[in-house]
């Protein structure tokens, strides 16, 4: 007899999800089923339910790429991880293995990558069919709930600041300070960096210098913000974090950029880069993308939620809110990151 599970999925792109019946997957040899206990929503999972990039998942498809749960089912040949372990599926549901990107531990770009939510079913589900050997393996006492926004909101932010370069003592301009924003920020400060967060709405900025933020500017009441973050810096950020899903944050952060220094785009608006091209050159700017992340840069983004150093705010909500989760965070109204509730009420 066939199992069933409650799962949110989309059923058309640009539509409210639908709650309803899904088969619990069976794990094939080389597979593993996980129990979901919690899973982050990330503004990602409205890109890929509203189809905004060049390849759209295949519909229907259940999105959610903060999965964390126990591994109640194992298939053949499973070795990486055993029965009752809890593990996180990311957005990097699995890749080749062997291609060069993938030797060298950038997993994320590989041709073959599958991802989470998105070419596979994710997290808005009671289980999860998942790669044992992608999975994120929790430490133990950091909680689901908790976990869930660090694999992708933290991982992305953590890998981001170290493809900025800038070292400790060094000053890294964090462009929004919400859901990928205050996790940015705690690493950042973690990481021994002096950190400027940039935002257009107040309360996230004084959140922002709640979590140690040395310089706050507001994008929106400033006359010139790159202006304001450069006299604060002293000359401009030598890294500046772009999370913010907004064409002008990418084109302020590129001027807040410290002479020589690097610009990381993490977030992902639909349309076109604007890019300065006079003073990216003159001024020897590099701009970088960086996409999530390594399975060695997971474990370390884990490690500093273990030790306590950085800590998601999270808001709990079941998962027949996710449309309404869905539209508060297209209206900008989540202050940090919501995660869906699992547990038995």
């Amino acid at each position: 007899m066939t199992r069933m599970m409650q799962a949110a999925t989309v059923e058309h792109f640009g539509k409210p999800l639908v709650l309803r019946e899904w088969a619990v997957p069976t794990p094939g040899p080389g597979q593993i089923l996980v129990k979901t206990e919690a899973c982050g929503v990330c503004h990602t999972d409205l890109h890929a339910a509203s189809g905004d990039w060049p390849v759209k998942p295949s519909l229907p498809f259940i999105p959610g790429h903060e999965g964390i749960g126990l591994v109640v089912e194992v298939g053949a040949g499973v070795t990486a991880v055993k029965q009752g372990e809890r593990v996180g599926v990311p957005w990097l549901f699995s890749a080749c293995g062997h291609c060069e990107h993938c030797l060298a531990a950038w997993e994320p770009v590989c041709a073959e990558a599958e991802f989470g939510g998105y070419t596979r079913n994710g997290g808005f589900a009671e289980y999860i069919l998942a790669d044992p050997d992608y999975v994120a393996h929790i430490p133990v006492g950091l909680a689901a709930r908790d976990a869930a926004p660090i694999i992708c909101a933290g991982i992305t932010t953590y890998k981001g600041i170290k493809e900025t370069g800038a070292r400790p003592g060094e000053w890294i301009a964090i462009s929004g300070a919400g859901g990928l924003g205050h996790l940015a920020i705690q690493y950042a400060k973690a990481m021994g960096l002096q950190v400027c967060a940039v935002d257009i709405d107040d309360g996230k900025l004084d959140h922002a210098t709640r979590l140690g933020a040395d310089v706050v500017v507001n994008a929106r009441t400033s006359n010139d913000p790159a202006a304001e973050v450069k006299a604060a810096t002293g000359g401009g950020a030598h890294g500046v974090l772009i999370t913010a899903p907004s064409l002008p944050a990418f084109k302020q952060g590129v001027a807040m950029t410290r002479k020589r220094g690097t610009c990381v785009l993490v977030g992902l608006p639909p349309g076109e880069f604007p890019v300065p091209l006079f003073g990216v050159v003159a001024d020897c700017i590099t701009i970088r993308g960086s996409f999530v992340g390594s399975r060695h840069d997971m474990a370390e983004a884990l490690a500093f939620a273990a030790a306590g150093k950085v800590r998601a705010d999270i808001e709990l909500q079941p998962l027949s809110a996710i449309n309404d989760v869905f539209g508060r965070l297209q209206r900008g109204e989540v202050p940090a990151r919501v995660v869906i509730d699992f547990a038995p009420a």
